[in-house]
């Protein structure tokens, strides 16, 4: 991922500080104790995305993130993938157009705190300057980071979403799974009906939202 980041970094929008600034070298140990998101939705559906990560080592991470990238995370990506769309977007094949990623989920609350610009519909307190990467600081020993997006379909059909996890923002601090020492990443699979869910009364006189019928969220997370 440190190649990839370093390639992001050059096409960021401009920011007001450096963000990998001082970042220490190492390698930092990390579980990933939850990775879900429904694999089966329906367009309006909302629905949560949640990536926990817990610090396994004896050092704290400098910068614990999560990118999220179209089918996957590699770098270099074939085109169409990778950070290359929007996060949580995919590219469309047409010419002439000043941007071609097109939303497949709607980010309706990124992590981080949410403070005005989050309120506002900004990205949140977990931005980065980096493109499609969340970042929630230091982590310390035993201590676990739960990276959360509520989002909401708007686009049917079967799509790939895939994740990444990072200890720093400039490639320095990398972070490895401590049953194995490989990358943190992985993937969802998820199926979105053309069906949006519909609305009805309850024998309560309470309005309810029919959702998807929905396997248990999964990811694949490879080692």
């Amino acid at each position: 991922m440190a190649a990839g980041l370093a390639a992001l970094a050059l096409s960021a929008c401009g920011s007001g500080s450096n963000q990998a600034a001082g970042e220490p070298k190492g390698h930092f140990p990390v579980q990933v104790t939850s990775a879900s998101f429904p694999t089966a939705q329906k367009l309006s559906q909302h629905s949560n995305l949640v990536i926990a990560i817990r610090n396994s080592g004896t050092k704290t991470i400098p910068n614990v993130a999560v990118t999220i990238c179209n089918v996957t995370c590699a770098y270099p990506a074939p085109k169409g993938e990778g950070t290359s769309a929007a996060a949580f977007g995919q590219n469309i094949n047409q010419q002439y157009l000043a941007n071609s990623s097109r939303p497949v989920w709607v980010v309706d609350a990124p992590p981080g705190p949410c403070t005005y610009s989050c309120k506002s519909g900004g990205q949140g307190g977990g931005v980065t300057a980096y493109a499609n990467t969340w970042a929630l600081g230091k982590l310390r020993p035993g201590r676990t980071a739960t990276f959360t997006w509520a989002v909401t379909a708007v686009q049917a059909g079967r799509h790939v979403v895939a994740w990444e996890v990072s200890a720093g923002l400039a490639g320095n601090a990398k972070a490895v799974l401590a049953n194995g020492g490989g990358l943190p990443h992985g993937t969802f699979t998820v199926n979105v009906s053309s069906k949006p869910p519909q609305t009805y009364v309850n024998n309560s006189g309470q309005i309810e939202t029919e959702t998807a019928t929905i396997p248990s969220p999964t990811s694949t997370t490879s080692p």
